[in-house]
């Protein structure tokens, strides 16, 4: 368990899962692979398709993040089962054995029971929110699983004594792999990667080194500023590089682990 990779697979529009999961069929068969994933687009889906309406806080601090009371909570689950199942069938159809963990939850957290989010401009307490921080992952149950030489499956939930929490996919990859001592992480995004003036491609960021995680915060914009949170907090779990990459193109996970996309280094 030297050499272990962990792959982020965003959850968002035009990421191309099936050629994903072709790729690392290939990377599965030489070395131990753990994959979470997101959900954002399906949740999207499901929502429009039950008429239930999904609204975005945003932190004073300029984050955003799905409201998630306990109805959307309900939903988050569903559709992370779902996108698992999904995940450990196509791999198992291209001849790898994948464990899909909705069932026995390896993430620990803990409910945020008071969040500070910006309401028609005011700042304001909202204490009906099921996402939660990550305390814990069940490494052992992971590094088990891998040495069947399957490649474990992980959603972006956790257990709590609150039930099922929604956690940010990016810190939930980060954990994962601090926990298995993986040497790379990989986040397939819909993007090419990290942009000083996103979109354009003269600014685009190829390295950053630990020390300009702050930096590279302030170049961010969206949910990439969650991914760079995920890939600082990687780093300072003795990952030892991380690599967000284009899930849009042709042997993608291939491509990150050559360098292509934004390289975070320790």
């Amino acid at each position: 368990m030297n050499d272990v990779l962990v792959v982020k697979i965003g959850g968002g529009a035009n990421v191309d899962t099936a050629e994903i999961l072709r790729d690392l069929a290939e990377i599965a068969r030489e070395q131990a692979v753990v994959v979470v994933h997101g959900v954002s687009e399906r949740m999207a889906q499901l929502s429009a398709n039950r008429g239930l309406s999904v609204q975005m806080l945003q932190s004073p601090d300029g984050h955003s993040s799905r409201y998630t009371p306990a109805p959307v909570r309900d939903l988050f689950v569903e559709a992370a089962a779902q996108i698992n199942g999904e995940i450990a069938y196509g791999l198992s159809r291209l001849g790898v054995n994948a464990h899909g963990l909705t069932q026995q939850v390896v993430i620990q957290g803990e409910r945020k029971t008071a969040i500070r989010a910006v309401v028609d401009g005011r700042v304001r307490m909202v204490r009906d929110d099921y996402t939660g921080r990550i305390t814990g992952v069940d490494g052992e149950t992971l590094t088990g699983i891998l040495r069947c030489g399957e490649v474990a499956v992980v959603p972006p939930f956790a257990a709590s004594s609150d039930g099922l929490l929604n956690v940010d996919g990016d810190r939930a990859a980060a954990a994962v792999a601090a926990a298995v001592r993986a040497h790379t992480l990989v986040i397939m995004s819909n993007v090419r990667g990290l942009y000083r003036h996103f979109p354009d491609e003269s600014s685009f960021v190829s390295q950053v080194q630990a020390g300009q995680i702050n930096e590279a915060m302030n170049w961010a914009q969206g949910r990439m500023k969650r991914k760079v949170l995920g890939a600082g907090a990687a780093l300072e779990s003795g990952v030892r590089r991380v690599v967000i990459g284009d899930g849009r193109v042709m042997d993608p996970v291939s491509r990150a682990l050559a360098g292509e996309g934004t390289v975070f280094t320790s």
